[in-house]
Formats: C-alpha cells, sequence, structure tokens
C-alpha cells in the first residue's frame, strides 16, 4: 500500500514502469464512489504508512451533482437520513448527515421536526458537504477515455486510467493514472422509450428543473406526464402546481399510483445481510424475490403523495374546473414534434382507441437503466467472466470475477441487481457496500484469484473499517 493522494497526474504508457501505482481509482463519483473514498479516508487516519491506501477518482461533472433535475422544493427522501454515507459502516464518523446537520446548526431543528426523512434538497446539501471534504482526491471535469491493461509477463499486474479534460473549446488536457484496482461506479443513463427522443418539447424528468424556465407560464396550456413512479407523480404535482392555467395530464398504464411498499419487514430486503441472503440464493428464487419485492422501489409512488394527488383532482371536481387528468390503463403510442408543441397519441388499453394530445411538454418519469461497464473496459473485458445472457459476473466483494492471470481488481458500484439485488442501485446499503469493497482492496483480494469465483468470508467483509 502507499499514501493517500499521488505526487500528482502520471502520465505515460501502459507498461511504463516508472509510473507510480495507485491502490484504487474510481471512475465516477456519484454517492457511491463518494462513499468509498471516504471509507478510504478514514482507514487511512487509523492505519500504518504500510497500510495506507493510495486513491483517485474521475467525475465528469466540474462539481458534485446527484439528480439535481428532480431536487424539487418539497420532495424528501424515500430513505432514512440514518443510510447517509457513512453510519451503517461506522456511526461514529465525522461524515454522518448528523455531523453535516450539528455543523450547519440545525441539528436541534432536525431532531425537532420528528421525522427520518429529510428533504432532497437538504440530503443533497450534505452530499456536496462530504463532496468538498474529499475534493483533493477527485479530478473533477475529467471523462474517462479508456482503461488499459499493465503486463508483466502473462499477468495483468495494473491498470491504466486515462481521462480526457472536458473543456468547452475541446482543449483539455489527458492525464493517466496507474492502479492496482479500478471502481467503476457510472451510475445510470435515464430512459426513454423506444421510438421516443428528447427534443425541445419531449423530455426526460431529470432534465426538469434545468429546463423549465424555458416553458413561458402565461401561455402554457397543457402538459403530458408519462409514468406511474414516484418521479412520474411528482413531476405531476410540480407542473399542476407551478402552471397554475395549464392542464396536466397523466398517462400510466397502471389503473392508478400504487403505494410504495416502505413497511418493515419488507424494508429489510435493503437490510446489508439481504444482500449475502440474495447473492447465495439460485437463480429462481432472486427471480421470485425481484417479482415479490420491486413494489418496494419501482412505479410505486409515496402514499401522502397519491393523496396529496387524489384531494387536487377531488377539489377540482367540486369546483368545475379540472385541470388534473388522469388517462390510466393508457399507454403512448407515438410523440410527433410539431411547431412550438408536441402532439402525444395515447392508446386506452381497454376501449383500444387512440386520443391524440397537444401539448407544450411531454416529460416522460420512465426510469433509467445502469450504465454496461463493458465498453468502457476495452481490452479489459476479454479477462472478466461474463454469465449467460452477456453480464458480467460479480463476486459477493463486487469484484468482476476474471480469468486466471489477472491480479487487478475491477469492482462494481452498480450494475449489480443481477447478482446483489434490489439495493444496487439505490442510497441503501452505499455506507457498507464502500466497506465492503475496501476490505477487498486492503486485503488483496482484487489480485490474483482462483477461477471459480470463491466467496470472502461475510464476517470480513462486513468489517468496519475506522
Amino acid at each position: 500500500m502507499s499514501s493517500l493522494a499521488s505526487d500528482g497526474p502520471p502520465t505515460g504508457t501502459a507498461g511504463d514502469p516508472s509510473q507510480p501505482v495507485l491502490d484504487l481509482i474510481g471512475v465516477g463519483f456519484g454517492p457511491s464512489n463518494l462513499a468509498l473514498a471516504i471509507a478510504a479516508v478514514e482507514h487511512n487516519d487509523q492505519a500504518n504508512d504500510a497500510t495506507r491506501v493510495a486513491v483517485r477518482f474521475f467525475e465528469r461533472q466540474p462539481a458534485f451533482g446527484w439528480h439535481r433535475g428532480m431536487l424539487l422544493d418539497d420532495a424528501t427522501m424515500q430513505v432514512s437520513f440514518l443510510k447517509d454515507l457513512v453510519t451503517m459502516r461506522n456511526p461514529a464518523s465525522s461524515f454522518s448527515f448528523l455531523a453535516y446537520l450539528h455543523e450547519s446548526g440545525r441539528l436541534v431543528d432536525f431532531i425537532n421536526h420528528k421525522t427520518l426523512f429529510p428533504l432532497r434538497v437538504e440530503f443533497h446539501a450534505y452530499l456536496e458537504w462530504a463532496a468538498a471534504r474529499v475534493a483533493d482526491l477527485v479530478d473533477w471535469g475529467h471523462e474517462v477515455t479508456g482503461l488499459v491493461p499493465v503486463t508483466s509477463g502473462d499477468e495483468v499486474i495494473a491498470v491504466d486510467v486515462t481521462a480526457r479534460e472536458l473543456r468547452p473549446d475541446g482543449t483539455g488536457r489527458e492525464v493517466t493514472y496507474r492502479a492496482r484496482n479500478v471502481v467503476i461506479g457510472t451510475g445510470l443513463r435515464p430512459r426513454l422509450p423506444e421510438g421516443v427522443s428528447g427534443s425541445d418539447h419531449v423530455w426526460h424528468n431529470h432534465h426538469l428543473l434545468h429546463r423549465v424556465e424555458e416553458i413561458d407560464a402565461d401561455t402554457a396550456r397543457r402538459f403530458v406526464v408519462v409514468g406511474a413512479g414516484q418521479s412520474a407523480a411528482e413531476v405531476t404535482a410540480f407542473l399542476h402546481e407551478r402552471f397554475a392555467g395549464a392542464e396536466v395530464v397523466s398517462v400510466f398504464t397502471r389503473y392508478g399510483y400504487s403505494p410504495a411498499d416502505d413497511s418493515p419487514f419488507a424494508n429489510r430486503i435493503f437490510d446489508p445481510s439481504a444482500v449475502d441472503d440474495f447473492y447465495a440464493a439460485p437463480t429462481g428464487v432472486k427471480k421470485m424475490l425481484m417479482d415479490y419485492h420491486g413494489n418496494t422501489n419501482y412505479s410505486v409512488v409515496d402514499t401522502e403523495l397519491i393523496e396529496e394527488l387524489y384531494r387536487r383532482s377531488y377539489r377540482e371536481k367540486v369546483t368545475g374546473r379540472e385541470r388534473l387528468t388522469m388517462m390510466n390503463v393508457s399507454r403512448v403510442e407515438g410523440v410527433r414534434e410539431q411547431p412550438g408543441r408536441v402532439t402525444v397519441t395515447v392508446r386506452s388499453l381497454t376501449s383500444d382507441t387512440t386520443t391524440d394530445i397537444d401539448a407544450d411538454l411531454a416529460v416522460f418519469a420512465t426510469g433509467y437503466d445502469p450504465v454496461d461497464p463493458v465498453p468502457l473496459l476495452g481490452d479489459l473485458a476479454a479477462f472478466c467472466t461474463p454469465e449467460p445472457g452477456g453480464r458480467l459476473r460479480v463476486r459477493r466483494d463486487y469484484r468482476v470475477e476474471t480469468t486466471p492471470g489477472i491480479r487487478c481488481g475491477i469492482y462494481l458500484q452498480g450494475g449489480t441487481e443481477h447478482t446483489h439485488g434490489l439495493s444496487s442501485s439505490l442510497l441503501s446499503t452505499i455506507a457498507v457496500r464502500a466497506g465492503e469493497i475496501l476490505t477487498s482492496v486492503v486485503s488483496g483480494a482484487g489480485r490474483a484469484q482462483p477461477a471459480g469465483g470463491a466467496k470472502a468470508p461475510a464476517a470480513a467483509l462486513r468489517r468496519l473499517l475506522r
């Protein structure tokens, strides 16, 4: 192991023995890799020189940002503040949400608020606060362009990670770091239905707050919102409130919004121990668990928001001015961009009839897909073991299973729902997962491994790094 940070961005080519070698490079710096950076800092605070880890991260954005387009003023988190970046790994951490509140002078006020679920804007401010404390470990505004295996004889001993500095004029320099392990945490990609493309009048909901000022409140007459999940309901409520003279049409295939199951027993699917259970389960049981408990997260809405939208709808029926319309058991069949507007064709699944809706804007709250890491891996992909269907085989410690002869570790933060369960793309276990990955790196598990994917002991994986 080596010191926490390198002496500057080394450059060179694969196989150059003069390059300093980091212990870990992270691609992307969202909440997951932020949690990992904090785990590394806390580990190094109590480690000796021989066991300290040198880490570095690349992030495309010029500063920390997480779903900024949906930071609605009144939106709350769907996960407890105790599932922050650190608490489930290290309750004594100075990087906790409670530590942030204390430093911000709002701890007593938050306690009096009597809630486990802070405002989303406040939790984002917490994430920014934590990211600022480890910003020296991040190359902001850098896009990773290549991962090149470094070989010694027949073994891959390290990876050269090259990133390009993103500048508007295209003059950004390239930097290259060498590492024994890489962690890919590139997040999620907004998903639009097949045949639908973004345009001036067709947005994915992640653009909402970035672009809403483009809409003239005096002339807007109608919006279409597509989707049945939390984001769709939030967008519907937001547009209905902000544009008091406009109609909002919500289109979804369900009969009505379905409530999220956040009951205590169902929420155990997000416990760290549930990852062990899911990972060890047969394929059929994995599918069964996903089917049973998908309503804890997918296409579901907080009951409070469902009731608020129903109150609005009923109130409008009483007053005779109906602006909120629910087109249920329906799906969008086509979207046509028109001068200054968009036409959305909606088919009723009960009557099999279609309706054309002219709107100022169509917002698709249709979810996200994990970013496929294989294209980014480049030549390293040849050393990775795929599962049937092409997804990467991943060990319990989030290391991609590789062929014999590769000593460097490739870890995934996200994109592991098929192996590790529902919490893979959520905040619920990021603190524990960061500790597990760092434990694996520190113990050398990311180096030469026997074929067959032997699982590291669960107790060691869950060891708290303090």
